[in-house]
């Protein structure tokens, strides 16, 4: 008992300190220590015998481990997002999308300006920092309330694009490694899925716009804005092609290398942008330097979160809340859906959740005879749902570091977005595959 409220109150603590703004790096380790003290778990490596769990050693195992496994793609993502973002070539490809659907749908322009990016396999980190300067233009242009834009790149970036088929974001590729199949598993159902997480949440978003406008929200300038620059642009194709060699490469090597294939990919992205876009280069290599910039606080943040799911797998109550997820009657797909969606709200991030449920999981349910690709599609989708509570990296990044706006003031937004959505979304899955649909 005392093990899970240790449990569940340091996960509470853990959004709570968020909320109020600290530090994730900070946090992680202090609620760890909270979940470690409840439950009686040793606190230092030389208090156990060899390989008995620890809190520094789980924590720093977790958090390594996360960073062993996915600097490369974090880094490459970062980089290439930013040297599209130097060379123009995001910009471009955003004017051309506000060019062809107008300035009256200016919140639709940024959540597909967002789309694109992230499906052509961009760090969700770095879409957030490319897509913001256009994103304040076109709502001080349209009079919107600025505490939407959060939820406009976050809806954007990590709901109907960055679980789908095909998306070469690393919360698409993470289930590769566990359940054999590639990622463009279950891809009927991840398109079925996709639209409806599409159309229902821009509807929701357009609502809730619309209500702040008309109770008398406005836009409101700041000293810091970013003030968008009249340079030349390369060609929008220019800036849609390393998009697509980014899926192409990642394609052709997934079965042979799986989720390596990603490196290999976003460096062929990085160097297509260079070949093609290189006269519009600002500084190509002060690029390089704020992409590693951006990576490492993106890895720090989630890799944070990740070490506190570590120490929480450690502690009796975890194993219990496994069993009690995994024993649910009915479909396997809920039980795997309920499982990475809880753990990935306890670690505060999809791709982290994946990362700790998966290896518990998998085998349990293949040995069930689940059809891999329908958990595949299912876990993925799942996994970002619950990860968007408060204390999520990503949330963190684009609400405080990115938006310079409070918690309070645009977290329910992008809650109802990024968490209500997707849950929706994998209800919709689950009951497509128990039709037999994609399998």
């Amino acid at each position: 008992m005392l093990s899970m409220i240790g449990l569940i109150g340091g996960l509470a603590l853990l959004i709570f300190l968020t909320m109020r703004g600290m530090n994730l790096l900070v946090a992680g380790p202090l609620c760890a220590l909270f979940v470690a003290v409840f439950s009686g778990l040793p606190l230092f490596p030389q208090l156990v015998g060899e390989g008995e769990a620890n809190l520094v050693g789980n924590y720093m195992t977790g958090f390594s481990g996360f960073i062993a496994s996915w600097y490369l793609m974090f880094l490459l993502g970062a980089i290439f997002g930013k040297v599209m973002e130097d060379s123009g070539a995001a910009d471009s490809v955003s004017k051309w999308i506000v060019s062809k659907i107008g300035m009256k749908r200016a919140v639709l322009a940024i959540v597909i300006a967002c789309a694109v990016l992230t499906y052509g396999g961009v760090s969700l980190f770095v879409v957030a920092f490319s897509v913001y300067p256009m994103a304040v233009s076109l709502f001080r242009e349209a009079d919107l309330p600025r505490r939407f834009i959060p939820a406009a790149l976050a809806f954007g970036s990590v709901t109907f694009t960055m679980t789908s088929a095909g998306s070469p974001e690393i919360q698409n590729w993470i289930p590769i490694e566990y359940l054999g199949t590639s990622p463009y598993a279950g891809w009927e159902v991840s398109l079925i899925v996709a639209v409806f997480m599409m159309v229902f949440g821009y509807w929701w978003l357009r609502r809730m716009i619309s209500k702040a406008v008309a109770r008398g929200e406005k836009f409101v300038a700041r000293d810091n804005d970013p003030v968008n620059e009249h340079k030349a642009l390369p060609n929008p194709l220019f800036g849609v092609i390393p998009l697509f060699v980014v899926l192409v490469i990642s394609f052709i090597f997934h079965d042979s290398l799986q989720q390596s294939a990603l490196i290999i990919a976003l460096l062929g992205g990085v160097i297509a942008t260079y070949l093609l876009n290189r006269k519009y280069f600002k500084s190509f290599w002060n690029a390089v330097s704020e992409g590693t910039l951006g990576a490492l606080l993106a890895l720090g943040n989630t890799a944070a979160v990740v070490g506190f799911g570590g120490v929480a797998k450690a502690v009796p109550a975890f194993e219990v809340a496994v069993n009690a997820m995994t024993s649910i009657p009915g479909s396997p797909l809920i039980g795997g859906a309920i499982a990475v969606s809880v753990i990935a709200g306890m670690t505060g991030s999809a791709s982290g959740g994946q990362a700790i449920a998966l290896p518990l999981l998998a085998p349990h349910y293949m040995d069930m005879g689940v059809n891999p690709e329908a958990l595949h599609r299912v876990v993925s989708i799942s996994s970002g749902a619950l990860d968007s509570l408060p204390h999520n990296g990503y949330v963190v990044t684009t609400v405080r570091a990115i938006c310079g706006e409070s918690h309070q003031d645009a977290y329910n937004p992008v809650g109802a977005l990024t968490v209500i959505v997707p849950l929706l979304g994998v209800v919709l899955a689950i009951i497509l595959f128990s039709f037999g649909l994609g399998i």
